[in-house]
């Protein structure tokens, strides 16, 4: 027995001393790189040109993250990174890549703010483009906020207009005997059309025109100013679509031709001796690095992207958001709401909506964060409908792009039954259940007439209740929602309009309007606080030494290696490729 207590002690023994020498180990591993790192100061050149690539689709937002991963911008990486370049006296411009990505018209806009804010510090932008492969006008307007715009000869200009289509397969349901049992709250709720209808209603047809009409209007008019053009001549244009590069000079939408090295030493050349090239996500991730330092006021900043759903928010292993969840969005707004630091928060949201319960669980964290003293401001990304809009309703302040899509104040719910289905290729089902409706769920058989009236019942009630709350968080009268609602979606500018969006703007009109309801000094400098706080190696680096940022620099410099080519290419020839995938079609473009 005494033995065997001497085996315990030694074992403890042992495995302390192991702790400990893990402990001193990781302390001098990062005082080494806080040492490497104040050496190095932050590694960018004297003389920098910002290179930002928009020729694949983007997030609104996503979580900053210095692992091993590669963080793709986002358009609020490209915000606030474009705000941060425009105070460096070191950023001298900017080498724009555009083309492909078929941003929206609000994707287009809030970078194209971006950019304007970034000329008007008296910087540069300078892009480039390999063709306008796209009829949407999204890539083109965001390209139109260049100082210069430069295009490859005899490459593609197909920027026409908005448009685009929707598939219905109620035929197909019918051939193979699938029964779609969709309760939707009211006539311009489209969303379950393509399993129950054979083609575009007459609401859906009014609100999608209106929708287009708003986005075309929008992007002439944006366009034609930035361009110094008269808008019929703009319009005039577009009509010319498909064109090549040489047309859209001749008429005025592009300024050179030229190719990608072309543009790009055009860039260097006016940024001065010595210039350098750097990637901008590689230069936001370094000014990320610095956060943290700076004192009071804090306003805090909570991302909502993708689809609303109940429990936690979902990423890949690279940190790339795939949905919104409730404990998480809920979660970061009852920390911000308890943050004395926190004078007012910024809620974006860049969602279609989603699980009820989920979004009603945001709805309420953000009431109670606006009775603990906290001004909320809801910034409207791409989309912000149906849920999107619910947990924006009751905010102090929504602001909008005119092309974001919001409203869709309406509800869905139902169930398919696929047992006719099953009988054409022979095979047979049977069901048992103890209560009558425990089976009601079930996809092998549809509702009986009782459970129908329940389904629609259960609809009435969420409809009621959404179109009350929007009474209530937009000071209207009842009446009037039930108007506009109806599961209507609406451009930002039109939601304007209609008394849905108090303020049309960017990201950064939204942060003027909290600096307003905080009661901020006017130019006063302000710090952002973003939650949830972003998950990671370095992340738990900064809560292990209390937010001392600097400790953890040296880290972050270390793994900006990991976006070197070679160490990209090891990654690239390494990681498992995603599955095909299939997906509804979006809103058209």
């Amino acid at each position: 027995m005494i033995r065997f207590l001497h085996w315990l002690r030694d074992v403890a023994l042992g495995t302390l001393t192991g702790f400990a020498k893990l402990f001193f180990g990781l302390a001098a591993l990062v005082l080494l790189f806080t040492l490497i790192a104040l050496s190095m100061g932050d590694g960018l050149p004297k003389k920098i040109v910002l290179a930002l690539d928009l020729r694949e689709p983007l997030e609104d937002s996503a979580p900053m993250d210095f692992t091993f991963g590669e963080h793709k911008a986002s358009v609020m990486d490209i915000v606030t990174g474009l705000n941060a370049a425009a105070r460096d006296e070191r950023v001298k411009g900017v080498y724009l890549r555009v083309g492909g990505a078929s941003l929206s018209v609000a994707q287009a806009e809030e970078i194209g703010k971006a950019l304007t804010r970034f000329r008007k510090s008296g910087k540069f932008v300078i892009a480039h483009a390999q063709g306008f492969p796209s009829a949407g006008l999204g890539d083109y307007l965001a390209a139109s906020a260049a100082g210069e715009i430069w295009m490859q000869p005899k490459s593609p200009f197909y920027a026409a207009g908005a448009g685009g289509g929707k598939i219905y397969l109620k035929g197909l349901f019918d051939k193979i005997g699938a029964k779609p049992e969709i309760a939707k709250r009211a006539q311009y709720k489209s969303a379950a059309d393509m399993f129950m209808a054979d083609g575009m209603s007459d609401a859906d047809r009014e609100q999608t025109m209106a929708l287009l009409h708003s986005w075309y209007d929008t992007a002439v008019a944006e366009t034609a100013a930035a361009r110094r053009l008269d808008a019929k001549k703009v319009m005039a244009a577009f009509e010319e679509s498909p064109q090549f590069s040489e047309d859209a000079k001749t008429a005025k939408l592009i300024d050179r031709l030229g190719y990608d090295d072309d543009a790009e030493n055009a860039a260097l050349r006016r940024a001065g001796a010595g210039a350098e090239t750097i990637d901008f996500m590689r230069y936001a991730e370094t000014r990320h690095a610095g956060d943290g330092l700076t004192a009071t006021p804090r306003l805090a900043l909570v991302e909502v992207s993708g689809d609303i759903v109940e429990g936690n928010t979902a990423a890949d292993p690279f940190g790339a958001v795939e949905n919104a969840g409730g404990d998480d969005i809920a979660g970061a707004l009852r920390d911000a709401a308890k943050d004395d630091s926190i004078k007012a928060i910024i809620l974006r949201i860049d969602s279609p909506g989603g699980s009820v319960t989920a979004s009603d669980q945001i709805l309420d964290a953000v009431k109670k964060a606006q009775k603990a003293g906290k001004p909320v401001v809801v910034s409207m990304g791409g989309v912000a409908a149906s849920g999107g809009y619910y947990i924006a309703l009751s905010a102090d302040r929504i602001v909008a792009e005119p092309g974001t899509v919001t409203g869709s104040i309406g509800v869905f719910t139902g169930k398919f039954s696929f047992d006719k289905t099953l009988e054409k290729i022979g095979v047979k089902t049977q069901l048992v259940g103890v209560g009558k409706n425990a089976l009601m769920a079930s996809d092998l058989a549809p509702y009986t007439d009782a459970q129908w009236a329940a389904v629609n019942a259960e609809a009435d009630t969420i409809y009621a209740d959404f179109t009350a709350k929007v009474a209530a968080g937009r000071k209207m009268p009842l009446a009037k929602v039930m108007k506009i609602a109806g599961g209507r979606v609406w451009s930002g500018r039109d939601a304007k309009n209609v008394g849905l969006v108090d303020k049309l703007g960017g990201f950064d009109a939204s942060v003027a309007e909290a600096r307003k309801l905080a009661k901020l000094k006017p130019g006063e400098r302000v710090e952002f606080i973003r939650y949830p706080e972003p998950r990671g190696l370095l992340e738990t680096l900064r809560n292990w030494f209390g937010g001392a940022a600097v400790l953890v620099r040296g880290m972050e410099r270390i793994s900006a290696l990991a976006n070197t080519p070679a160490l990209r290419a090891v990654r690239a020839a390494t990681a498992p490729h995603a599955p095909v995938e299939l997906k509804a079609a979006n809103l058209p473009q």
